[in-house]
């Protein structure tokens, strides 16, 4: 039986949809548009959307436990972000020595800490990295150089963190300790050309990945040892991200770029797939 799936119906197109995150707590689906600079939410109970603004790149926004402001990943560095009094107050910049950088991805571990991956705005330089946000607001560069650092994701029982070299068109794992550091960095998967490339990654109560394909139209499952399972196209070449959401956590919504494909009727949609899995419950910033 093939996945079935709607376009969540928006009067706006992303230019680069991308970090979709389920906070239950609010009942909404969050994401962002990277280069036409917005916060973006869906309320999954009536289906009404909203839109913030924002004069710089915004790569992703996670939620901090038992409070009800956010983390955000700007292009100037970490933020704090407050929706209800519109208020942004700067945590910092963990790449200060390389102002075309930008923060472009995060997920939360099992500790409540923030990984984040940078890159080359202009995607020229091979000077991104991993980062990790403790929750003393402090960071520390803990991977480099990338690309186009992206779609970090987390085995089901936290012990290992996938991140990706999207330019490189390779997924890599780590062994993650307790304490946060990071060991035994190997090739998870490499991308065949006609794959396109890796971007946005989500674990689901299997542990297995899905992973959204940049250039080839369509979202993947695959099982822990790297092997493909199921592949789900869809109406866009630019497939970005995907999240599970909703109470049972059974609707995968999936973030989409329209960003050179103008002439695609879907391309910047935010799709709605059941896949028949479940996700795992998402995880709000500790600090």
């Amino acid at each position: 039986m093939e996945a079935q799936f709607r376009i969540v119906a928006r009067p706006e197109r992303d230019r680069l949809g991308e970090g979709p995150v389920w906070v239950p707590e609010r009942g909404r689906l969050f994401w962002v548009d990277i280069e036409a600079p917005a916060l973006r939410w869906l309320d999954l109970a009536g289906g009404a959307t909203g839109t913030r603004p924002f004069p710089e790149p915004i790569g992703w926004i996670i939620p901090r436990a038992g409070r009800r402001d956010f983390v955000i990943g700007l292009k100037s560095g970490f933020a704090l972000f407050d929706l209800e009094a519109d208020q942004v107050t700067p945590i910092g910049n963990p790449e200060p020595d390389f102002p075309d950088n930008r923060l472009n991805d995060a997920k939360v571990d099992s500790a409540g800490r923030i990984w984040a991956g940078s890159m080359h705005q202009a995607e020229t330089a091979v000077s991104g990295a991993l980062h990790r946000l403790d929750l003393d607001l402090s960071w520390r560069r803990m991977d480099g150089a990338y690309g186009v650092a992206n779609g970090p994701t987390f085995s089901r029982d936290g012990r290992i963190l996938y991140h990706s070299d999207s330019a490189a068109r390779t997924v890599f794992a780590f062994d993650l300790a307790a304490d946060g550091t990071l060991a035994g960095k190997r090739e998870f998967l490499r991308f065949p050309e006609a794959w396109g490339w890796p971007d946005g990654m989500t674990t689901d109560a299997d542990g297995c990945l899905w992973i959204a394909h940049w250039g080839a139209g369509r979202i993947s499952r695959l099982d822990p040892e790297g092997r493909l399972l199921k592949a789900i196209p869809l109406p866009a070449t630019n497939i970005t991200s995907c999240a599970f959401a909703g109470p049972g956590l059974d609707r995968l919504f999936v973030t989409s770029a329209s960003r050179g494909v103008e002439h695609e009727p879907s391309a910047g949609a935010l799709f709605e797939l059941d896949v028949g899995v479940t996700g795992l419950p998402p995880r709000a910033f500790g600090g």
